[in-house]
């Protein structure tokens, strides 16, 4: 079992996905979330069966930043009627049956003529437990611009902007996104960011948030990562509630393991998404650190530590204290 563990935390560092009986554990539902809540007097507003339908409950939204050798950002113009003119990257919701990819590769012709080859997930962002957006960058492989000749209802034309005070944005919420693509352009090749990272092709029916928490045990300096022991050992895992906020479940849980007095801790961004088509969940794998030392930090719940083989705790080490070494999950609201 303990080379399980180190093999599931060495693909997970990899950006690969768990696939098989790993994928079937969650410690804390939304039911297990519900009783908590009641017995703590409030009323429950999300059905303790939930199941997230694509297009009905749940909203996937991808996103894909493109630049170019002259340090231009592909951008397109907006044609549907509340925002006409107006400019944005190209995006929009993923389809049933589409693949976080394909999804991007789709919007990306559709709304600017090009074809691309998505490389890597920049950002995931969240809004409530309802609504994701998937961001990615890549490069483009063939194709034509858009021009406003072949202008239709997904875009009016696409540029390449260099400057983007020059054009009236839709809104400003892909500053960001904008800057985080810019920061992975300069710094891949210096080695100075996570690896190039797709989402793995891996089913879930429910939303979930997997976590890889570490820890250092004063004692012997060396990094633990907590694993879950209700039925067979497996990295906690927590169903993401459709009414709160990500870092509102993942505090929840946290208490749920470790008492309201839990330690010090923070969460740095995702190791990996695992989504597939044929349902419409996905699982995000979150790195959290802990600050105390394992000592200092008592666990209540069904739940002990390992101790990491070196070479992980080498990487995690390094993603704790390097910047951009981990997705980011940005949770807007």
């Amino acid at each position: 079992m303990s080379r399980q563990v180190d093999s599931n935390v060495a693909r997970l560092l990899d950006g690969l996905g768990l696939e098989g009986e790993q994928n079937d554990f969650c410690d804390f539902t939304i039911a297990d979330q519900n009783s908590v809540a009641e017995s703590q007097g409030i009323t429950p507003t999300t059905p303790s069966d939930f199941k997230p339908v694509l297009g009905e409950n749940v909203t996937y939204v991808v996103a894909c930043v493109m630049i170019n050798d002259r340090n231009e950002i592909l951008m397109m113009q907006e044609a549907k009627e509340s925002c006409a003119g107006k400019w944005y990257l190209p995006a929009g919701r993923m389809e049933k049956g589409e693949t976080i990819v394909q999804a991007t590769i789709r919007e990306v012709l559709e709304e600017t003529g090009l074809h691309c080859n998505p490389t890597t997930l920049l950002v995931v962002e969240t809004a409530g437990g309802l609504w994701y957006r998937f961001v990615l960058t890549g490069q483009v492989t063939g194709g034509e611009l858009k021009t406003p000749a072949k202008a239709d209802k997904e875009s009016l034309q696409a540029k390449w902007i260099s400057n983007l005070q020059e054009i009236t944005l839709r809104s400003n919420d892909i500053l960001h996104l904008i800057e985080k693509a810019q920061l992975y352009k300069e710094n891949y090749t210096k080695n100075a960011w996570h690896r190039n990272i797709l989402p793995a092709a891996i089913p879930h029916v429910k939303d979930l948030l997997r976590l890889i928490v570490v820890i250092k045990r004063r004692s012997t300096n060396r990094l633990h990562v907590l694993l879950s022991e209700k039925s067979a050992i497996h990295f906690p895992v927590c169903e993401i509630n459709p009414a709160k906020s990500v870092h509102s479940t993942l505090r929840r849980f946290m208490v749920e393991m470790f008492g309201a007095d839990v330690g010090q801790h923070r969460p740095l961004g995702l190791l990996n998404v695992e989504a597939d088509p044929s349902c419409d969940g996905c699982c995000l794998t979150l790195l959290v650190a802990f600050r105390p030392p394992l000592e200092e930090v008592p666990l209540i719940g069904k739940c002990a530590w390992h101790e990491l083989p070196q070479e992980s705790e080498n990487q995690l080490l390094s993603m704790i204290t390097t910047k951009n070494s981990t997705i980011e999950l940005r949770v807007v609201r």
